[in-house]
């Protein structure tokens, strides 16, 4: 290096020493938040929708229990079996006795009750804030071939119509201000699956139905432009709920469990409660700048090209 090259680098290392030993508060921007602070509750105060609530193993009772203990207002527990539901309600509002919760029993393809649920949040709070579309099916376990049109339909009607209703009622439900609430904003969630993003992780109507899911997710985004509301798709992995229990039980009789999971890079299933708390940092202010997304949460089996470990020739 050159002489006079050298000079240049002492110097700008002087000004720039300089510059930082001199730096304050005061002469420097603070950071722009958009957000509030991370480490409160991060559900404060909003108002809550979930379908598919019911299952005792599954993501939609696991994110009642994070909104609700990050300080939710309110959550609506939707599902079309309420086996459990008034369970779920005492449990929530014993451990967390501010948060109102509200029991509906409906099918979260029946256009009617979708608005009804809408409507009455907005009656009782004046305000809805996130709704996460969480009801699924999965649909026949058949090839395609063997898999006639009224049961492909159906399962479309459950994971992708029910989807779009929510969707639908809840984003005008969403713009509506008040003085607690005096920008339009929302979060709305939908539970796609690694199923809408690659084959062989589900039969063909329930993966063709979940990558109908991401679509909504992206075009719907979009669609609101402007409006302050954000759109996003959860997209598990295999994860131990009530849809999946019969895999994991038999892997338990035959002494394989710990082979579930073997092609993700993780090496295991995941829960419920991994899922839930994607939902509620994508329902959560933190996540203000997330939007038009399919979020896969899979320990990472989307990320390659699976392949049995030492049987590649």
């Amino acid at each position: 290096m050159s002489e006079s090259a050298t000079r240049r680098l002492e110097a700008i290392g002087k000004q720039l020493s300089l510059s930082s030993n001199n730096a304050t508060s005061a002469s420097i921007p603070p950071v722009t938040k958009v957000a509030g602070d991370s480490n409160g509750p991060r559900a404060k105060g909003k108002v809550v929708i979930i379908t598919g609530a019911n299952s005792v193993l599954g993501i939609g009772r696991a994110a009642a229990h994070q909104f609700a203990q990050n300080g939710a207002r309110a959550v609506y527990l939707c599902d079309f079996d309420d086996t459990h539901l008034a369970t779920h309600k005492r449990e929530i509002t014993s451990a967390w006795p501010t948060v109102d919760v509200h029991v509906r029993q409906f099918d979260a393809a029946n256009e009617e009750a979708v608005r009804e649920v809408v409507a009455d949040a907005l009656a009782r709070y004046g305000r809805l804030d996130v709704f996460f579309a969480n009801a699924g099916t999965l649909g026949p376990h058949a090839v395609f071939t063997d898999i006639d049109a009224d049961t492909f339909m159906d399962t479309f009607r459950v994971n992708t119509l029910g989807v779009f209703l929510a969707a639908k009622h809840a984003a005008p439900a969403m713009k509506k201000t008040s003085a607690e609430k005096p920008e339009p904003s929302g979060s709305i969630i939908m539970t796609a699956s690694v199923a809408g993003l690659r084959s062989n992780a589900g039969n063909t109507p329930y993966s063709a139905s979940k990558a109908a899911v991401v679509s909504l997710a992206q075009t719907i985004a979009f669609q609101l432009s402007g409006t302050g509301i954000r759109v996003n798709a959860i997209c598990p992995g295999l994860i131990e709920t009530g849809m999946t229990s019969l895999v994991y039980e038999a892997a338990r009789a035959r002494g394989t469990e710990r082979k579930i999971g073997q092609l993700n890079p993780l090496r295991r299933g995941g829960q419920a409660d991994e899922i839930a708390r994607v939902a509620l940092f994508l329902g959560s202010d933190e996540s203000s700048y997330v939007n038009g997304q399919a979020w896969a949460v899979d320990g990472g089996l989307s990320a390659g090209h699976p392949f049995v470990p030492g049987k590649l020739g």
